[in-house]
């Protein structure tokens, strides 16, 4: 078996640009690996920690990593069945099903992920998936490996929450990777609505003033964030290092907001 990884999902706002180009600002050893806004994975996938504590608010991606940890051939055959069935009508079929076996909503998840219109994430406020399907067909790709990342997942302390109370359990020699959604203030950046929903002002200050707690407690941070003022004020005023990094991004369902975009590297 392979010993990498690549994500398995895309996400908004993933870091495989972060990964590709700043790696090199990554700790090499720390003692546990946590990740409050977990998404895509693509540091975690990079570091491959022996111990971690990862964690995301939405409880749909959460469960396709348990799913991978717990069962990870029996989700390859369904999703090799989603491969056999798939064509428009089968997808709106899946798109508007609500299984409730935890191992059929993570098929059903990473097969909306695959074939969806350029790989978004969004929900109306309902909480249903409203994305229309995309020209990709392909549900297994050859770059899987769900084997060897249900052997990381198993070291893994995977969660449901909120980040404050895993960022609170840091302790001196761990290392925190933090990658907030980005909100309407600080960034246009082509999620405006559905980020502004999942974090606002308000969770901006208190991941700041998390982060500096575990800092003070001998945690290593790293955290990415736009570049605006608001948030390099938020940081400065509580002594982090900043460092402003381009990437494009490619997430846009509108193509003139794909573009290069300014952000932040935050570190103590």
């Amino acid at each position: 078996m392979m010993d990498h990884c690549h994500p398995l999902l895309k996400w908004p706002g993933g870091k495989r640009w972060f990964v590709a180009a700043h790696s090199h600002v990554l700790p090499k050893e720390f003692d546990r690996y946590i990740e409050p806004f977990f998404g895509g994975g693509s540091v975690f996938f990079h570091l491959k920690p022996s111990r971690s504590v990862i964690c995301d608010i939405n409880h749909e991606l959460i469960a396709v990593y348990q799913a991978i940890r717990d069962d990870w051939k029996g989700l390859v055959k369904l999703l090799q069945y989603h491969q056999s069935r798939h064509c428009s009508d089968y997808y709106y079929m899946v798109r508007a099903s609500r299984p409730r076996l935890a191992l059929n909503r993570a098929a059903r998840l990473i097969y909306l992920n695959r074939t969806c219109f350029n790989g978004i994430y969004r929900v109306n406020l309902r909480g249903e998936f409203n994305v229309p399907k995309g020209t990709r067909d392909t549900v297994i790709r050859d770059s899987d490996n769900f084997g060897f990342a249900s052997e990381l997942f198993e070291n893994a302390d995977i969660r449901v929450s909120d980040f404050a109370p895993v960022i609170a359990e840091a302790a001196e020699g761990d290392f925190i990777f933090a990658d907030p959604p980005y909100t309407v203030r600080h960034n246009a950046n082509g999620f405006i609505k559905y980020n502004e929903q999942l974090f606002s002002w308000e969770d901006q200050v208190r991941l700041a003033n998390a982060l500096a707690e575990a800092r003070d407690r001998g945690a290593n941070i790293v955290a990415t964030n736009a570049n605006h003022r608001s948030i390099r004020t938020l940081y400065r005023e509580r002594g982090f290092d900043l460092k402003r990094v381009s990437r494009y991004s490619s997430m846009s369902a509108d193509a003139a907001s794909r573009r290069q975009f300014d952000e932040l590297i935050i570190r103590c």
